[in-house]
């Protein structure tokens, strides 16, 4: 039951296949998703974009393909395979709403779900456990392995959808799931204390940009990549030094001279990143957008004794503490632009030529009012 009034159609995107721009199908006839058995149904109030989302859609997680993301970004990858172009490696089901990044109000609830969170304001945790799931490291990315916040209303988990108490609007808070929880998660894996040296890469994007302000908030010192014209808002997010992409890491820092290195971009680059840690250090990864592939000296990882860590599971806690860090303001949120839904495609072309720094978000209802 809810008190709400509720229609029985939505606009919202589909996603058609794997493939370029065109597979985004924006439509206002579909049916509203009905709350199941320990579901919510949650009125989207917007929905951020994600590498994750687009990786997905021109199927680049395929082992096919070894080009950055941005070379199919606009026409997908032709040597993409489709039972393995999903993050998991799992076929992905068509069509799909996607959308990893969901702030929103709960309008209904399913069975088994108490009535009383109907008009929570919630998160949603964009890396979640399926139902029923033992193994810490088996996961499904919301809006990939189930529909996501790419429409006006979709069904989560009861207890993957987190009440947030927060003065930050809808928009600001939608900028936060994803991006943050994968950074956090990264810093937690990699165990980086107060006074350590971290090196990011991609400082600038969602992730990067999450990454510097979570690792200033640990009291690490923190040295970001990004390119020249992002440096003044990556200094204000906490950055202590700024190298320009595409300078020498090596020669702007020196070798041994880095505690954790959290890498987002992989690429030609990545062979300076081992020589850059010092003995002991942690190199941890969640992104690949430069390149997946690289070359390693593996007598650097072992005769060094370094750590690598690869990130995609989040325990449980990675989200429960950044909910914390919301309410008590410990971090802020970063939004560049917001977007009708309908504007999809112009927000994923935006968010793939990487202007901004920080988050794109998008707002299904704006497109329904015509607002």
């Amino acid at each position: 039951m809810s008190k709400y009034t509720l229609p029985a159609t939505m606009a919202g995107v589909v996603l058609a296949g794997h493939g370029g721009l065109e597979q985004l199908h924006f439509r206002d006839d579909l049916p509203l998703p009905q709350a199941k058995p320990g579901e919510v149904l949650i009125r989207v109030g917007a929905a951020a974009v994600n590498n994750t989302d687009i990786n997905t859609r021109i199927g680049w997680y395929s082992k096919g393909v070894t080009g950055q993301t941005n070379a199919g970004a606009e026409g997908g990858f032709v040597e993409a395979h489709d039972d393995d172009a999903s993050w998991s490696g799992i076929p992905l089901q068509f069509p799909r709403i996607q959308g990893a990044d969901c702030c929103g109000e709960i309008v209904a609830v399913g069975e088994g779900v108490s009535p009383a969170r109907i008009g929570e304001r919630v998160l949603v945790r964009s890396m979640q456990p399926p139902p029923g799931a033992v193994d810490p490291f088996s996961c499904i990315t919301f809006g990939s392995e189930c529909d996501g916040s790419f429409a006006q209303y979709c069904t989560a988990q009861a207890n993957e959808a987190f009440r947030i108490d927060s003065t930050l609007s809808d928009v600001e808070l939608a900028s936060f799931p994803c991006a943050y929880s994968t950074a956090e998660n990264m810093l937690a894996r990699a165990g980086l204390k107060a006074g350590e040296r971290v090196l990011i890469t991609g400082a600038s994007g969602g992730v990067g940009s999450a990454a510097v302000q979570l690792a200033k908030r640990r009291g690490a010192h923190v040295l970001a990549v990004c390119g020249s014209a992002k440096r003044a808002e990556v200094e204000r997010l906490g950055a202590d030094q700024v190298i320009e992409r595409g300078e020498s890491l090596l020669a702007a820092l020196g070798r041994d001279t880095v505690d954790v290195c959290v890498d987002l971009v992989a690429g030609p680059q990545w062979p300076e990143l081992p020589d850059l840690l010092r003995r002991g250090g942690r190199y941890v990864v969640a992104g690949a957008i430069g390149g997946p592939l690289v070359t390693l000296d593996v007598r650097t990882l072992y005769l060094k004794d370094l750590s690598f860590f690869g990130c995609t599971a989040q325990p449980r806690e990675v989200f429960e503490n950044l909910i914390g860090y919301i309410e008590r303001g410990e971090i802020r949120p970063v939004v560049a632009k917001t977007y009708p839904l309908a504007a999809i495609v112009q927000a994923q072309q935006d968010f793939t030529a990487k202007k901004y720094v920080g988050k794109l978000v998008l707002l299904p209802f704006e497109t329904a009012a015509g607002q």
